[in-house]
């Protein structure tokens, strides 16, 4: 006996319940740059920067934050050059 598809509903029965979607849309992100218009992300500004890089001290990726490509790398860029000139810590403590 295959006990493959025994831990709960499948994909058929679970779209028969009133209210089930198929698929989530999520809220459509912009990027904060583009729409203020900036063509320059500054390094010494920490301010902005601190928005896009969590405690652990990773940049936070496109897929969350909404930056354009253009924006991302710029964003990274400024990123490196304030923790190198060690406006910005690496990791928080």
């Amino acid at each position: 006996m295959d006990n493959r598809g025994s831990r709960g509903p499948g994909r058929d029965e679970r779209s028969d319940r009133p209210g089930f979607r198929k698929y989530f849309t999520p809220k459509r992100k912009f990027c904060r740059f583009c729409q203020r218009n900036l063509k320059d992300i500054d390094y010494k500004n920490v301010d902005i920067l601190r928005k896009y890089v969590p405690d652990r001290g990773k940049i936070s990726p496109r897929r969350i934050t909404g930056t354009c490509s253009f924006h991302q790398r710029r964003l990274s860029t400024a990123v490196k050059r304030a923790r190198l000139m060690a406006l910005l810590n690496y990791v928080e403590d």
